[in-house]
């Protein structure tokens, strides 16, 4: 793939207008007004049809798992009408891709691949569908990078059920959250805590004993509210955890849903890129200094060539992961990682010269390149950081 095709241009088009009229009026309540994002987001599904698109897949993969028909034989999805909102939407408000990202991918992604036929039916539709919103909860005040090795919140089995008990935090969504995937460790006499057993529940709020936080204030993405979660004793049945038994979903059930995480940083990256270059070339035409248009002078034009080259460079990367899902071939960890790695330094590198150009003005809202720069920095951050992505191509590559 070398280009958007005529329908992508056309997709582009569309969700590019519904931006432009529902989410930018609104910019400054989302990022800074604590507005919540999910009514906007509910819109967006339905314009799009996205709700109904869910609908078919999920009664599609029920009917499946009741073995009332055939799985259905693979066929090539195109990845670019997926990744095409995530471009758009990030040209100005990316926390809401985060927020939507969370709630409908993780969330009722992590159900519908490992919970069984029951916890589909009760929990999966109304997240992928956004008429409830869920949160994926892992992330620990002590923890990190080191999300296991760190993890403190503990499942204890008793007569019935498990009691849980623990504090996450960074939780996307958890401010809101009507369900929430919450992944613990296994607490089992006898067993030290770095080898004991991964396990997830699903929970509802409300729960006695769950408390979920008010928004946090961050630097970034103010559009996703990211909140803390605390559980004393919640007691659940064991209905609630998620496939059914303690193997179902542990470490390896996680890391996938780390991949699925990453898989669009590369198109939030563009979608910061393009918007940053296009507001600084506009500046740059128009901002007169010494007489003249400050594109006129060669260490602008230096910023702004190199602006392009990220530009290129990263929409080069999501072309070719477009191509490789169309063939249904996956990247290798090396790759994938130096994709997620490169462009999220290539959006801070972009958004940083664009407030540069812009000068005492880029400091300011109004113009909302400092916007793209803060909402740029989370991308080196979270679904891993640049440090994890550089050990996961290095030990890739050792293998």
């Amino acid at each position: 793939m070398i280009q958007w095709s005529e329908t992508h241009q056309s997709v582009r088009d569309m969700v590019r207008d519904f931006v432009e009229k529902e989410i930018v009026p609104q910019l400054d309540e989302l990022e800074y007004g604590g507005l919540p994002p999910y009514e906007i987001l509910r819109k967006f599904v339905k314009t799009f049809g996205l709700d109904e698109m869910a609908k078919a897949s999920f009664e599609r993969r029920i009917a499946e798992d009741q073995g009332d028909k055939k799985p259905a034989a693979d066929t090539p999805r195109d990845a670019a009408l997926s990744l095409i909102p995530t471009i758009e939407i990030s040209r100005h408000a990316q926390g809401l891709v985060t927020a939507m990202g969370v709630s409908m991918g993780l969330t009722g992604g992590a159900i519908m691949s490992k919970g069984t036929l029951e916890q589909k039916t009760r929990w999966a539709l109304p997240l992928l569908t956004l008429e409830k919103v869920g949160a994926w909860a892992i992330t620990e005040p002590n923890s990190g990078s080191d999300a296991f090795g760190q993890m403190k919140s503990t499942a204890k089995k008793v007569d019935g059920g498990y009691r849980l008990n623990g504090n996450k935090t960074f939780i996307t969504n958890g401010p809101y959250a009507d369900t929430i995937v919450f992944i613990c460790k296994l607490d089992e006499e006898g067993v030290p805590a770095e080898q004991r057993k991964i396990v997830s529940f699903i929970l509802d709020s409300g729960m006695e004993g769950l408390e979920q936080s008010k928004p946090f204030h961050k630097m970034g993405i103010g559009s996703s509210p990211t909140g803390e979660l605390f559980l004393q004793d919640v007691y659940v049945e064991e209905d609630r955890l998620l496939g059914g038994s303690v193997n179902s979903y542990g470490r390896g059930g996680a890391k996938a849903t780390f991949a699925q995480e990453r898989a669009g940083i590369a198109a939030m990256a563009l979608g910061i890129i393009e918007r940053a270059l296009e507001l600084s070339v506009e500046y740059a035409k128009e901002r007169k200094q010494f007489g003249q248009a400050i594109g006129e002078f060669q260490l602008i034009q230096l910023k702004l060539a190199n602006m392009e080259v990220a530009r290129v460079n990263v929409q080069n990367m999501v072309f070719r992961y477009i191509e490789m899902s169309q063939q249904g071939l996956p990247m290798s960890m090396a790759e994938a990682s130096s994709m997620k790695l490169y462009a999220a330094q290539a959006a801070m590198d972009v958004s940083t010269q664009a407030v540069q150009i812009f000068g005492g003005n880029g400091y300011m809202r109004e113009y909302r390149v400092e916007q793209l720069m803060r909402d740029a920095k989370i991308l080196q951050i979270y679904g891993g950081t640049d440090e994890m992505q550089v050990l996961a191509i290095a030990k890739d590559l050792l293998r």
